[in-house]
């Protein structure tokens, strides 16, 4: 029974090369043929068409900017508005390792926040330790959440 087995795989095997070689022969067939010279046909004198009567040229008016009227009041520019400071503008999902320069995404749950950043958070005083996954319940989540919060903030982990 192995002996037959054998058999039928280097058989199976043998089709895939082959197939595999006949598609690549047909692809090279079509790029050559493509490459080249194509035959030409014996050209034939195009028939003239009639001329088109040209369109009279369109002059540009240029706009001249009128003075205001004694009455009229001259329109007020309107300032621009400042810039938001930075702590205000929108804080990203991302957060990159001082350490190894990594940027990863923080997670909306703590289980699947990175590791790197779990120790970030104690490292930063935002949590007293790394919670266990038995840990969490909702007063630490609160915690969590708040301190996850405050590290996207800060500089030192901004991307």
């Amino acid at each position: 029974m192995p002996e037959v087995l054998f058999i039928l795989t280097i058989i199976f095997v043998a089709y895939v090369v082959y197939s595999v070689v006949g598609d690549f022969k047909k692809s090279d067939d079509k790029s050559s043929a493509a490459t080249q010279a194509p035959v030409r046909k014996p050209e034939s004198k195009p028939k003239p068409k009639p001329a088109a009567a040209k369109p009279a040229p369109v002059r540009k008016q240029e706009a001249k900017p009128q003075a205001p009227a004694a009455g009229e009041k001259k329109p007020e520019a309107k300032p621009k508005p400042a810039p938001q400071p930075a702590a205000a503008a929108a804080v990203s999902n991302e957060i990159r390792n001082p350490d190894t320069g990594e940027v990863s995404a923080v997670a909306a749950n703590y289980r699947f926040v990175k590791r790197w950043i779990k120790e970030a958070l104690v490292k930063e005083g935002l949590l007293d330790k790394v919670y266990k996954a038995s840990e969490l319940n909702d007063a630490n989540t609160k915690k969590i959440k708040d301190a996850l919060n405050k590290i996207k903030t800060l500089d030192k982990y901004r991307v």
